[in-house]
């Protein structure tokens, strides 16, 4: 992934990352420094938090990493997988009902949602639900489009 440019953020900007993911997620970063890197190959553009790749955009709308996840231990906005989906989600693929153990029930279709493995609650991927929180559960169908997840490009990225 190439960098094509790097900058610290405005005061402001900074404050609509927080309220944004205490709104969506219940938590918020307290850091020294916050910078966007604009990188050229990717749909992303990546905050790093005090150096570290915790957040960035999706469509415009900041969000948490899978790193930034496993870093803020995110209280809502989430959807639990069990050991069995495990390999397919870290390995990029959407997420499917019967694979879904929990779903927070605040999630509208459409919300960015961060899936975390049942076992230990840790970070597999970042997605958007294709329907809500409650409709989640079930046998059959996919709920949750893969976005960003453990080993893609941004998950390896260093900057």
């Amino acid at each position: 992934m190439e960098i094509s440019s790097r900058h610290h953020l405005r005061s402001d900007e900074v404050s609509r990352l927080n309220d944004n993911l205490e709104a969506t997620l219940g938590v918020s970063f307290d850091a020294d420094t916050y910078e966007l890197v604009e990188l050229a190959d990717s749909a992303f553009d990546l905050i790093l938090v005090d150096g570290e790749p915790l957040a960035c955009y999706i469509d415009d709308e900041p969000f948490v990493t899978v790193r930034g996840a496993n870093e803020a231990d995110p209280e809502t906005g989430t959807v639990t997988v069990d050991a069995g989906a495990i390999s397919f989600v870290s390995g990029g693929a959407d997420v499917m009902r019967p694979g879904i153990v929990a779903a927070d029930d605040s999630i509208s279709e459409g919300d960015l949602v961060v899936v975390v493995e049942e076992t230990h609650g840790k970070a597999l991927a970042v997605g958007r639900a294709l329907v809500s929180g409650s409709e989640m559960t079930g046998d059959s169908g996919k709920v949750v489009t893969s976005i960003h997840y453990v080993g893609d490009d941004l998950y390896e990225f260093v900057p």
